[in-house]
């Protein structure tokens, strides 16, 4: 069935109810390359809508900064954990080729672009109703937001990666083999990505600071020790 019969919505359906036959299909090479496009388009607006309302708090320049580069976050991940995640997928026996294992992880990032999206108007409302950062309150908001987004992010981090579980039990034919490679691209991602993201920050920005694009000290600590700062300070 092509692309433009299914439209771009029963497509979606498919990918967010992960309906393993069909998306098994796709990586079978039975699906119009239309659908990879699909994917692609869906993690740059989802995620770059989700990303201008996180730096939407410190302004229209941060929102443009952040809309930028949380997509280009997700790309960054999905290149780091493709071919870790290529393969743990042939060692834990799930049977999925390298570039079948970069297409399920393209899928997944398309649903998770899909959830973060559509929270989207909840996270600017968030914002809407926050002292700004110029308040004495900010650093408490500042904290707030940064555990909030952390906490949002990691469920669609979550759900979405849990919609290959069907694909995985395809191709492996095995159950354990399936939960095992799932669990293994689940920390994976949650992972690297957590770290690719500190590594562009600002993305929630710090009160008194300037807004920039990048930080000059990348390199200096982790986001573990942000969150965890975060967490101590509430």
């Amino acid at each position: 069935m092509k692309a433009t019969e299914t439209g771009f919505l029963t497509d979606w359906g498919t990918l967010t109810r992960g309906e393993s036959g069909r998306l098994s299909a796709w990586l079978e090479g039975r699906a119009e390359q239309s659908r990879r496009w699909l994917c692609l388009v869906t993690i740059l607006g989802g995620v770059g809508l989700y990303g201008a309302t996180i730096g939407l708090w410190h302004g229209p320049l941060m929102a443009l900064y952040v809309g930028v580069k949380l997509p280009l976050i997700i790309f960054a991940t999905l290149l780091v954990n493709a071919m870790i995640n290529g393969l743990l997928a042939q060692l834990l026996g799930s049977r999925l080729s390298f570039w079948q294992t970069t297409e399920s992880l393209l899928m997944a990032f398309a649903v998770f672009a899909l959830i973060v999206g559509s929270l989207s108007p909840i996270t600017v409302f968030l914002v809407w109703n926050a002292p700004p950062p110029a308040s004495a309150e900010a650093g408490a908001v500042h904290r707030q937001l940064l555990v909030t987004h952390t906490f949002l992010i990691a469920f669609a981090g979550i759900v979405s990666v849990k919609q290959l579980h069907g694909i995985l039990r395809h191709f492996s034919g095995s159950r354990s083999a399936a939960w095992r490679t799932l669990l293994a691209w689940l920390a994976g991602n949650l992972f690297a990505g957590a770290q690719i993201g500190f590594l562009f920050r600002p993305i929630f920005g710090t009160p008194g600071l300037e807004v920039a694009f990048l930080r000059p000290d990348a390199f200096d600590g982790n986001f573990y020790e942000s969150v965890w700062w975060a967490l101590t300070h509430l």
